[in-house]
């Protein structure tokens, strides 16, 4: 007898064949059979004009601590996200050396500055009982709702190994062998490989370069090597250029990686601006070069533009800004003087504009700045109008008008940015970079940046638009863009298809209604700190492992998940 019979469904396998109507029945945990089932069932639901796909994998993820505290990856899992691959960037809560407890608090106070997470919550939501990476995975096996697989971050291995020396200091022998050797206790107890950045934008919490950014390349590269000893592993990275273009040492450096151990790199994330059109074909030739050298290298890009909030008070994508971190990290009066002044500002315009801003270029078009909460009487009426709007009126120019307002509310406004790259040949050049054999679709940092952006949604919103907005692809291609293309990237055993022997991860939706609702500023996590989440429309069902999670829109408490582990639930993906 099967479990549960999902009957009359439209079939989207996640291989990109043609939909087809069908019955899908479940037994242990697995689908058991496709196609027209007359087999008894112990519960049948019908699924006339509904969608059955593949539960969809999110590549990018920062769940690492979240899932403590909310076992059911919102709003991931409610946007039919069943597979998070979590401890990317080099940042991990594990290992922790025992003999260093104060190690755990500088993790604490890194991953709120570098990740957007609150502090409290990390305090307060995650039990740090831990020590090695293997007893981290053990505290989150078998109550976690969704399937989620974690890298180990070079960071953390750094802090165990060398303590504050990590930041600023080079490891002798001895300590990148013992660097060596936790590394592989990690993969020997299910990490998925190394994850490490570079990033000129990534500062621990005490505002120094975090540790990884300190490796030299015979590091990263002895560590990579290591990552190839082991079954079902992997390599993601970070380097400077990920933001806007690498340069010819960091695309030599990035196709090393991958090649030394033969295994895949993937980086976040591939911006696609028509307005820069020698940015794709740049940083694609880190995948060419690595294939030539026996690698491959995947970027993730991102299918939607995800909203993002700013606020002149508050750390966020601003502060990366070159020379703004300084005057946006000044005590909130002193903030409001220097840009209160007009040289201060002129010189921040400067170099907001300059070659050295990369990516963050985008954000400087002020006056496409949409006025989110306000919170004083001069700001009355503002919310929802757009900056340059407001400065015509009052004759100023839209970054003086912009300060002038949030000033008023002693910098709490919130603040929308508008995209720049939201204009067909954008959109077209995206369709056309989605059929890279070397891009991924994913990047959304879900569980990160918690107050400040919400990519979760990144799922229902793309097949939203697949289906009744732009339809740059099909569904069948959206779904395995979301499904089978991640799975197989990472290697995962009986995960992203709708396929006999599978495992029973599906998303059941209305094609007439998926999307994504707007985002909207909640206090649901540890001592009441912010989030930004998104309500899924359209969403029927979500099951994890055969065992129905999410009913329309709502958890139902269930937690199947599982930790997967390199080797057991992953496979060796080859890169030659």
């Amino acid at each position: 007898m099967l479990d549960h019979v999902i009957a009359g469904a439209t079939v989207v396998d996640g291989t990109g064949r043609p939909a087809r109507t069908a019955d899908v029945g479940l037994r242990d945990g697995r689908i058991a059979a496709v196609g027209r089932i007359t087999e008894a069932s112990r519960t049948r639901e019908d699924a006339s004009g509904l969608v059955l796909a593949p539960g969809f994998v999110d590549p990018h993820t920062h769940y690492d601590a979240q899932l403590f505290w909310d076992p059911y990856a919102t709003p991931s899992l409610n946007h039919g996200v069943t597979t998070v691959v979590a401890g990317n960037c080099g940042f991990t809560l594990a290992p922790l050396n025992p003999a260093r407890p104060e190690d755990a608090d500088y993790t604490r106070r890194m991953m709120a500055k570098v990740e957007g997470m609150s502090l409290v919550a990390l305090e307060e939501g995650a039990p740090w009982t831990w020590s090695t990476f293997g007893e981290y995975l053990d505290a989150l096996d078998g109550r976690i709702a969704v399937n989620a697989g974690f890298m180990v971050g070079h960071c953390a291995l750094r802090r165990h190994v060398m303590g504050p020396e990590a930041v600023g200091g080079q490891p002798s022998t001895e300590q990148l062998d013992a660097m060596l050797r936790l590394l592989h206790e990690a993969m020997d107890a299910g990490a998925w490989g190394l994850s490490t950045t570079q990033s000129s934008t990534h500062s621990d919490g005490d505002g120094r370069p975090v540790a990884s950014r300190h490796a030299l390349p015979a590091e990263l590269l002895a560590l990579c090597g290591a990552v190839g000893e082991h079954e079902g592993t992997q390599i993601e990275a970070i380097v400077a250029g990920c933001l806007d273009r690498f340069s010819d040492a960091e695309i030599d450096l990035l196709a090393e990686m991958s090649a030394v151990p033969g295994r895949p790199l993937n980086w976040n994330v591939l911006t696609v601006d028509a307005a820069v059109p020698e940015r794709v074909p740049r940083q694609l030739l880190a995948s060419e070069r690595a294939r030539k050298a026996g690698g491959r290298v995947v970027a993730l890009t991102m299918p939607i533009l995800t909203p993002m909030n700013m606020s002149l008070g508050t750390f966020c994508a601003l502060n990366l800004i070159p020379g703004w971190g300084p005057v946006l990290g000044l005590p909130v009066p002193e903030r409001v003087r220097r840009l209160s002044d007009p040289e201060v500002r002129r010189e921040m315009l400067r170099q907001a504009r300059s070659e050295e801003a990369g990516v963050f270029r985008r954000l400087t078009d002020f006056g496409r700045y949409v006025i989110g909460d306000t919170y004083s009487e001069p700001n009355a009426g503002l919310t929802g109008r757009v900056v340059k709007d407001i400065a015509a009126e009052r004759g100023q120019d839209p970054f003086a008008c912009l300060v002038e307002i949030c000033a008023n509310d002693g910098l709490r406004t919130v603040l929308w940015p508008m995209p720049t790259d939201n204009d067909p040949a954008s959109w077209a050049l995206r369709a056309e970079t989605w059929r890279h054999e070397d891009v991924l679709l994913g990047g959304s940092d879900a569980g990160a940046h918690l107050d400040r952006m919400c990519g979760a949604p990144y799922t229902t919103r793309f097949l939203g638009d697949c289906l009744r907005g732009r339809g740059l692809v099909g569904l069948e291609e959206a779904v395995r863009m979301l499904t089978d293309d991640p799975a197989r990237l990472f290697g995962l055993r009986g995960r992203g298809r709708i396929e006999e022997g599978f495992h029973a991860d599906l998303v059941l939706f209305d094609p007439e209604r998926v999307d994504a609702d707007k985002a909207t500023l909640v206090h649901d996590l540890p001592g009441d700190s912010p989030r930004l989440d998104s309500r899924a429309l359209g969403i029927r069902a979500v099951r994890v492992n055969g065992v129905e999670v999410i009913r329309e829109d709502e958890v139902t408490g269930a937690v199947p998940g599982r930790v997967l582990r390199s080797g057991r639930d992953t496979r060796t993906v080859a890169t030659r």
